[in-house]
């Protein structure tokens, strides 16, 4: 109050003037007051109008086409030089590439260049199974090419080692989950390769591989057909079935269905069963048998195939499927019951190696990058498949034996077994598919392959291997320019 009557009695006290002397406008006066009022209470008309002045300038003056140098993100996956590979007879790499105009059009590019110089959008990628044999191969190549990956795995199969190399990269992330439990993520694509492909593993225990494949058919048919009720039939079965892949794979197509990505399922030449036709073509049903000691896996994929077709053609999902043919590298488990494993890690312990039956039936084999190159491409492209991934190269048994003995021991030996139930005698994929629509076919041979597979197997088994994944570096991939 007293400062109040100070402030009157202040205003009391000075001399009154009958005299009005106005101050004399400006000349930018008129010019300035409207500037600052858009500036202080009109931003966002001032920014609009910012855009519009620079629109009309650049559509005016339009900015130099001239292109510069980049790096193409397909080149830098596991290219290495004759030294860093130590194989002998391998051909050395280039470490770059030109893009491809091909490849430059799919991410939006006009005539081979991208517009206004802008660097290519990483992507944000889910690979379920990422730790695995195959998985962690393919997260090596996405992080190469600047996408963000996301890495879900149980460790059921897979193992950290795997992408121990990746830890501390902003754009990595590893999740240690099963996929059988919903998960939310915001993805553009999805890897689906969560799936145990060992026989050691999907023989451990049928009814939960062929469950994890074929479940929710049940599940579905109980609570939408029979009532909610039914549900506890399924229960009934085992709670542990849950804990596989299909209910994971319905996961991961609900997963699709809602942020809208693209999904990819890994399925196997296994669907074939033990065919008649000769080599094998997508649309080809195959000769399976429905109770046998293998069927688990084969009919869980040939399910699987059905339920990502179904999600496709009724929620308009994008789906991508890949039929793989027998693949081998650095990075497989080593007792996992897979021929080229078995022969490479008994030859390595000075162990006979097993030939079941007379050796005669065949198989392709192809190496593990020749196969994720394959997997990129379907997923980019615009054909849902399904498409056969395999070399097209055969070997029976025996053979494979003797590629073996010549790269690890000559003097290793051969011993015969009685040959198991329901194997295959023939296995041979037919890529003309692969080639026309993908441009893709395998470029890697098996004596190129093979040398690279026995250094990784040496350093595990001997325990030599540094921590991380030095074989991170020393994988080879061959690509066209």
């Amino acid at each position: 109050m007293a400062s109040e009557l100070i402030n009157r009695r202040h205003e009391a006290d000075q001399p009154a003037s009958d005299a009005y002397y106005p101050k004399p406008i400006k000349p930018w006066f008129s010019v300035a007051r409207p500037m600052r009022y858009m500036l202080r209470e009109q931003r966002l008309l001032f920014v609009l109008v910012g855009i519009a002045i620079a629109t009309v300038v650049f559509t005016i003056f339009p900015r130099s086409t001239q292109s510069s140098p980049y790096s193409d993100p397909f080149s830098g996956y596991g290219m290495r030089s004759e030294e860093e590979s130590h194989v002998p007879g391998l051909p050395a790499f280039q470490a770059q590439r030109k893009p491809s105009l091909e490849y430059l059009n799919r991410m939006g590019a006009t005539g081979g260049k991208i517009p206004l110089g802008l660097k290519r959008k990483g992507l944000r990628v889910v690979v379920t199974g990422g730790a695995g044999f195959v998985g962690s191969h393919l997260v090596d190549r996405l992080m190469a090419r600047g996408d963000t990956v996301i890495v879900v795995d149980n460790f059921f199969t897979g193992r950290k080692e795997n992408v121990m190399h990746h830890f501390g990269n902003p754009n990595f992330e590893l999740i240690r989950h099963d996929v059988v439990e919903p998960i939310l993520l915001e993805v553009d694509q999805i890897y689906h390769l969560a799936c145990p492909a060992s026989p050691v593993h999907y023989k451990f225990n049928p009814v939960k591989t062929i469950i994890s494949f074929s479940i929710f058919f049940l599940f579905f048919l109980c609570n939408y057909v029979f009532g909610v009720g039914m549900f506890w039939f399924v229960v009934f079965l085992d709670s542990r079935v849950y804990k596989t892949n299909v209910v994971g794979t319905l996961n991961m197509l609900g997963l699709a269905k809602r942020v809208g990505a693209r999904f990819l399922l890994t399925s196997t030449s296994e669907v074939y069963g033990d065919p008649l036709q000769h080599p094998q073509v997508e649309t080809y049903w195959g000769n399976v048998n429905p109770i046998g000691v293998r069927s688990c896996y084969d009919e869980g994929k040939r399910t699987a195939e059905t339920l990502a077709m179904d999600y496709h053609r009724g929620a308009n999902v994008e789906v991508r499927i890949a039929r793989i043919f027998n693949t081998y590298g650095p990075r497989m488990c080593i007792d996992d019951g897979r021929v080229v494993s078995n022969f490479v890690a008994q030859a390595l312990r000075k162990e006979p190696l097993t030939v079941y039956g007379d050796g005669k039936q065949t198989r392709s084999f192809q190496f593990v990058s020749d196969l994720v190159e394959g997997l990129m491409r379907l997923m980019e492209g615009e054909h849902v498949g399904p498409f056969n991934l395999g070399n097209p190269g055969e070997f029976t048994m025996l053979e494979l034996a003797k590629v073996v003995q010549e790269t690890i021991d000559p003097n290793a030996n051969i011993e015969f077994r009685p040959n198991t139930e329901d194997d295959p005698h023939k296995r041979k994929p037919d890529i003309t598919k692969a080639k026309e629509l993908l441009g893709w076919e395998p470029k890697v041979s098996l004596r190129q392959g093979l040398p690279l597979m026995v250094k990784d197997f040496r350093q595990r088994v001997f325990g030599d291997q540094k921590e991380g994944s030095s074989m991170a570096t020393t994988i080879t991939k061959t690509t066209s320019a």
